[in-house]
Formats: C-alpha cells, structure tokens, sequence
C-alpha cells in the first residue's frame, strides 16, 4: 500500500528510514558547474531521507516544463529560474500546494520571511492563493562597485543612505572626477541595465506593495509614483557631470565595457551599479575584496523604507505529487542544504539559520549579509512582467528616456504596450 503522504510538521521532519523509498526527480536550469553542485547537494538529501535523487538539467526548461506537464510527465520536482512561470503552472494545476506549516516556517527563518512567502504564493486552479514555491539559490542585485584604492586615495568613504551616495556623487565632481559609469548596451537585449536601476529606485522610494502592484499591472507604468522612480535613474544616467562620456554615452555604452573605467589610472569613473555576476567582466587579474569591492545600494534615511534588496533565485515547486516531493522541501529547509552549497561557489541564501563561515569565497559571504540584512526582498521586476514589456517595451523605453525622452512620455508608451497585450 502507498505511504500516505505527510503534511504539518511531519512534513519537516523528513521521512528517514521509510519503508518505501521514492525516486525523486529533479529538473532544472542548471548545466556545467551548477549541476554538480546541486548534484551534491541532492546526494545529501537522498543519504539523509534514502531516496532516489535524479537531477536533469536543461538550457530549455522554460519550454520543457511546460511540454513534460502537459504531457503528464512532468518531473517530482521543477526549479523555476522565474516565479511568474511558476505562477502560471499554479493557476493551470501543475502545482501542488507546499506542506502546511511551510510558510510559517519561511517567516521565521529566512531574513525578510514573508518577502519570500509572498513570492512563493499563487492563486491556483480554484482561484485560492496557496504557497507553492520554496526559493532556494539567490541572486543579490542592489549592489554598487567600486575600486577601494581609488576611494582611498580620495578620501571617500562608502555610503551608508541614498543621501550620502548623493553627496559622495557631487564631492566627486567638485574634486574633478566623473562618479558614475553606466552602460546600457547588450544586443539585442540594450536596455536592461536600467530596468534595474528603475526596479532598485521604486523599492527605495515607494512601499513594497507598490512596487508589487506595478510589477502587476495594477499601478500603471505612466503612474506619478512610477516616472518619480525613473527620473530617479536620470538623476544620475542624464547628468552629463556624473557619468564617463557624458550622458549621450549612456545608451551607446555595452555594459559589458562599462565598468573598465573605474581600473584606469588615474580613474575614469568611480561607481558601478550592477548585479553580482559583473566581476566576470572586469580586467583579467582582477581579485574581488582586493583591486575591487561593493557596497549595499543604500536606501533613502529620510523614507524610512528599511533595507530592500532587488534580486533575483530559483523557486522549488511540486509538479508530480510523491512523499519524496515533500520531503525534499522539507530537506532545503535545513542548514545543512545550504551549507553544502555555499561551500561552492555561486550561491546565496536568506537562512538565517546558517554558518556563514562555511562560504567557500568571502565576497559571497559579504553578499550573503546584505541579503540576511534585508528587510524586503522583491524579485527583478521586469522578469515577472510579460515578455512583451519586461524584455521588449521597458528595455527599449529606458533607451529612449537615457537618450533625452521625457520620462512621463516613455512610460506611457510603455503602457500602451502592456494594455496592447492579448
């Protein structure tokens, strides 16, 4: 007879020892690298429960996800690189609700709990909201960079609030220097670097709800509070004094580039905004903590609006109901699955319940605490707008409005081909 699936508490406690072991299968986005890592961290799973753990990887699962569930073959376990795909499933019935308990869980262990709650939370078949997804692997965005020799040379200390970014940004200029490299530049995909500034500007200068609604479509993009968080960016993007090249430079520049100013001699640019991946691209030799560093972007003193942080991560979903499904969920809820990972490389997390000392590379761990630091965690919002908009008329839009178009205008446009969607 089948094992009677555990909910609750039982749920956390793992099924060690079952009399009848699942195999468990596990599909994701991960090839190379992070397959073996999380193949790693599955074999400690199956070691602790006695499942069979399988992983598969692919660079098509967004689409693959969708064929396997349709077909009635989908995995026991999806890793989705993006919530709304989840969210999508949940609402056709692919999805089983997480144990309960889950989400109490979830608030009381990881550093802006109900962020993540919120996150993992979709109306399914019925049009009833449950929490479907656990997040498991984070990626941090709200990152500034910066070259320590330059500051100290200067005498400039890191900012701790938006205000004193601001300040630091004129006292740069005052002494001669340009603060600010940015670049929009990326293909087909120009644009983008902006949305971030823009996401990272609304979670500093409105309430997360807000920025939910707009993520949503239930503020509009052509909202007041919307074109304030733009111009926000343009503050700093359209002022011909704060970045390399002068502000006409901004569009044309790859992002790839732009960050090489801050390592010339002396310094073309001093700051950089730009997720965690960006070392990739600086000069070849380059140690991070060494010849280069970031700091938290800061929020506004004044607004009292806590700490956002704007990221990004994979949430872990049921899409093929068995007792080694849940136990799964409940594994990651461990210490241990996170620890074995950050032993790694490539990965972050909000538990707060870890040993950060385990990190394999310090710059992680000093990621790791602007996430456990953060009051309100809030997913890249152009990844949960439709395509349409968040990888077609907002990249395109932040192009025009870095390029000189009032910003008022650029989001209405934006708008219109978001109510342009059928």
């Amino acid at each position: 007879m089948k094992q009677a699936l555990m909910t609750g508490a039982a749920a956390l406690a793992l099924t060690t020892g079952v009399a009848l072991a699942d195999q468990v299968t596990v599909f994701g986005p991960w090839l190379g690298p992070d397959q073996e890592n999380v193949e790693k961290v599955l074999a400690g799973f199956a070691a602790a429960s006695g499942h069979d753990v399988r992983y598969v990887g692919s660079d098509s699962f967004e689409q693959q996800i969708l064929v396997d569930a349709e077909a009635g073959s989908a995995p026991n376990v999806a890793v989705f690189p993006q919530p709304g795909l989840a969210a999508d499933m949940a609402a056709r019935g692919f999805l089983t609700p997480l144990a309960a308990g889950t989400g109490d869980w979830i608030r009381d262990n990881y550093a802006a709990g109900q962020s993540w709650v919120d996150l993992g939370t979709y109306a399914g078949p019925d049009g009833a909201d449950n929490l479907y997804g656990f997040f498991y692997k984070i990626d941090v965005k709200s990152l500034v960079w910066y070259v320590p020799e330059n500051f100290e040379d200067a005498g400039y200390d890191v900012p701790g609030s938006m205000e004193e970014l601001k300040a630091l940004t004129d006292q740069i200029v005052a002494d001669g220097g340009t603060p600010w490299c940015i670049g929009l530049g990326s293909g087909g995909a120009t644009g983008w670097p902006a949305t971030d500034w823009v996401e990272d500007m609304m979670l500093r200068t409105q309430p997360p709800e807000v920025y939910d609604a707009w993520v949503a479509n239930e503020l509009k993009f052509d909202d007041p509070k919307v074109v304030a968080a733009i111009e926000e960016f343009g503050a700093f993007a359209r002022n011909d004094d704060y970045v390399v090249g002068g502000a006409g430079a901004v569009a044309s520049t790859d992002f790839r580039d732009s960050p090489k100013g801050m390592f010339a001699a002396p310094p073309q640019c001093y700051m950089h905004r730009q997720a965690s991946f960006i070392p990739a691209f600086f000069p070849e030799g380059t140690v991070v903590g060494e010849d280069a560093d970031f700091f938290y972007f800061p929020a506004y003193e004044s607004k009292d609006l806590g700490k956002p942080v704007l990221g990004a991560g994979t949430v872990w979903a049921i899409t093929n109901e068995n007792q080694g499904a849940h136990d799964l969920i409940a594994y990651l809820q461990t210490p241990g699955a996170h620890e074995a990972w950050m032993a790694l490389k490539g990965f972050l997390t909000p538990h707060k319940g870890v040993d950060t000392s385990v990190f394999g590379d310090p710059t992680l761990e000093k990621m790791n605490d602007i996430l456990l630091n953060a009051t309100t965690f809030r997913f890249d919002g152009s990844d949960l707008m439709p395509g349409g908009v968040g990888a077609g008329s907002f990249w395109t839009g932040m192009v025009d409005y870095a390029g000189g178009k009032d910003a008022g205008e650029v989001a209405s446009e934006i708008q219109q081909s978001w109510d342009a969607l059928k």
